[in-house]
């Protein structure tokens, strides 16, 4: 049984480096992470080799942006899959002061926040894989810079656990809260294919007073006729095939105390057959979905619920380039002329 939200000290010395000085964790991070250690990240960030791939290609351009930048963990949990994998997943912001350009977003000259989870595979006491979605588009809306349709929930600075319970120390009850998410689960698969919304049993897992916090492009909903409205509807509408082709995609779902996460890359896939999602088109086209989520529960049910999509690589799957969208709006206060 584990005892301890990071049973390797593989992740908190190398959080607690980066939350001190962003660009000062490079000593940590070697020392966290194996030689080669496989990096999949969000688009159009990709996939990168070890820790010197990840400083690279992703951390140090936003400490140029953010000079001041800190990591702030909000969750922390640890737990083995079902192949007996150790996973450690954390959940947060990176903020500071957003002085300089990020991957072509313009700064703000103001303080900004990016929201993130972070899953690492841990083997022999080193990271040997991560899988991580930043939520760029949540920096775009702050730049005024979201080229594309604006949420159907609320947009805003996602809180960490209503209880303050995130990073531990966490109970023994892990298996019980992952079997109670997996059950959550294989019931809301069932609509639309099975029957209508009740086939779902939303009100036997889930708090009357639930929070969804969507990714920004999403956005939150409160209670389960917010995330119905606000998200779910409009997603099964247009890709009402959801969970048909579990043969495409891989989980690796981990339980610590009340807290469950799940990993996978892809961890969805489905096709766009109808209307009413993000303002796409039904084009028929089948696409794949990462999604890395965190459950809190709180009397037996879940009473928040942490996900974050990797919308702008689903746009690139349909051949929208949000990034090159991006560059197009003219700057604050101003057209820009070429």
């Amino acid at each position: 049984m584990l005892q301890s939200h990071d049973p390797t000290g593989a992740i908190a010395g190398l959080h607690q480096a980066l939350y001190h000085d962003l660009a000062g964790g490079a000593e940590a991070g070697r020392a966290a992470f194996a030689e080669g250690a496989a990096i999949r990240l969000c688009h159009p960030l990709g996939d990168l080799t070890g820790w010197d791939g990840l400083w690279s290609g992703a951390l140090a351009p936003l400490a140029a942006a953010m000079p001041d930048a800190e990591r702030r963990d909000y969750i922390r949990i640890a737990g083995e899959d079902h192949d007996g994998a150790l996973w450690i997943g954390s959940a947060g912001l990176y903020l500071g002061s957003f002085i300089a350009p990020f991957l072509g977003i313009p700064p703000t000259q103001r303080v900004a926040h990016m929201r993130f989870h972070e899953f690492f595979r841990v083997e022999a006491g080193r990271i040997v894989e991560m899988q991580a979605i930043w939520d760029l588009p949540e920096l775009m809306m702050q730049a005024g810079a979201w080229p594309m349709a604006p949420s159907l929930g609320r947009d805003w600075c996602i809180p960490g656990p209503a209880d303050g319970s995130g990073q531990g120390p966490h109970g023994d009850e892990g298996a019980a809260s992952c079997a109670h998410v997996v059950a959550m689960l294989e019931a809301m698969i069932r609509h639309p294919g099975q029957g209508g919304p009740e086939v779902m049993e939303l009100d036997r897992f889930w708090h009357p007073k639930m929070m969804w916090y969507g990714p920004a492009g999403i956005g939150t909903g409160r209670g389960t006729a917010g995330f119905r409205h606000h998200h779910q509807i409009p997603f099964l509408k247009a890709m009402p095939d959801r969970g048909a082709y579990p043969e495409r995609v891989t989980h690796h779902f981990f339980g610590e105390g009340a807290f469950v996460g799940v990993t996978g890359w892809p961890n969805m896939a489905q096709t766009i057959a109808g209307d009413g999602w993000l303002g796409i088109a039904p084009a028929g086209q089948e696409v794949t979905l990462r999604s890395l989520d965190f459950w809190r529960l709180e009397d037996g049910l879940i009473r928040e619920n942490w996900v974050l999509v990797d919308l702008l690589d689903l746009y690139r799957q349909i051949g929208v380039d949000v990034m090159a969208r991006m560059r197009e709006l003219p700057p604050r206060g101003g057209i820009a002329l070429r």
